[in-house]
């Protein structure tokens, strides 16, 4: 990702340090305008020293409580992006306590990793058919400058009068705008991928049996689409797949069905293959010598016990084998 932010380059002074000199300031003002006010009141001549401090003192008190704006203190993956009377000075992201000039813009955004669990949607498969389709994605802020600069995050955000301070706010209108791009990303990969292997063609991939792949495609999808807010995609996976309510009943249908002739395929394959077995070891073992009519019937009689949902009713032959 080509990324447009630049490290904070102005000056940036221990936050202790100087919060010890604007204290020692608010000392020594006060005291020379209080002072001044002393000599003014005594009327012995000093009125021009005594005005001088007063002024002084006034003007470097106020002065004193401007700098005193500039007082930051930065946890880890939080940073300030600052700029000068509008024009874009860089981003601080230095931990700790710090006093940069007051008269630089801050506004705070989190680098933390954010969540984000999408409702599921209704899309439709490469097939046709409906499906409901959900995603859950991770993400983070990676280039500080898109995200404030080349997307309209600040007025999508709940109070874009205090978006310096409101951070959550900020945040919010962010992953607003991760939430109607993850849509259409979404969108457009179920699209390209039929629901499972009965309605692809070619031994295609499809959603239920290609998550790996149908990951990766999203992944990729949504990087293309973020990258201009400068959000990095750290994870993004399909957690919810199923078939629209107006078709499910019927999908279920056909799943049954074709798990039912998946099943007598395999019931049918074991009773030949046991019947099989039963006239081979019959005439291997020369135990009874059984014509082509015998067999035949043999054969039915056993597949029909083999085969049959419901447990065979055994009849007694009381006639011979000759008959």
């Amino acid at each position: 990702m080509e990324t447009k932010e630049i490290k904070f380059k102005g000056c940036a002074m221990n936050g202790f340090l100087m919060l010890f000199i604007n204290l020692v300031l608010y000392v020594v003002l006060a005291a020379a305008a209080i002072y001044g006010i002393v000599l003014l009141a005594e009327e012995d001549g000093q009125e021009l020293l005594g005005g001088c401090l007063l002024c002084v003192g006034s003007l470097g008190f106020i002065a004193n409580i401007i700098c005193s704006c500039g007082f930051m203190q930065l946890e880890p993956n939080v940073a300030f992006v600052t700029t000068w009377f509008g024009k874009y000075s860089g981003t601080f992201s230095e931990t700790g306590f710090y006093w940069i000039n007051p008269f630089y813009g801050k506004k705070k955004v989190s680098l933390r990793a954010r969540n984000l669990d999408a409702e599921p949607i209704k899309v439709n498969d490469k097939t046709g058919n409906p499906v409901m389709i959900g995603l859950v994605l991770v993400w983070k802020l990676k280039d500080t400058y898109k995200a404030l600069f080349e997307v309209d995050s600040q007025t999508m955000a709940a109070n874009p009068n205090a978006v310096g301070s409101d951070t959550k706010g900020l945040m919010n209108a962010l992953e607003n705008f991760v939430r109607v791009q993850s849509d259409a990303a979404l969108r457009q990969v179920a699209g390209q991928y039929a629901y499972d292997d009965e309605d692809s063609l070619h031994n295609e991939p499809t959603l239920r049996s290609s998550a790996d792949e149908i990951n990766e495609q999203l992944e990729q999808k949504l990087d293309e689409r973020l990258a201009l807010a400068g959000i990095e995609v750290v994870e993004a996976r399909i957690n919810y797949l199923a078939y629209a309510p107006e078709i499910a009943a019927v999908m279920l249908r056909r799943q049954q069905a074709s798990a039912i002739i998946t099943a007598r395929e395999k019931i049918v394959e074991g009773a030949v293959s046991m019947v099989k077995m039963a006239l081979d070891k019959l005439s291997n073992e020369h135990i009874v010598e059984l014509d082509d009519d015998k067999k035949a019937a043999m054969v039915s009689n056993l597949l029909v016990v083999l085969c049959g949902d419901e447990s065979a009713q055994p009849v007694v032959n009381t006639g011979t084998l000759n008959h």
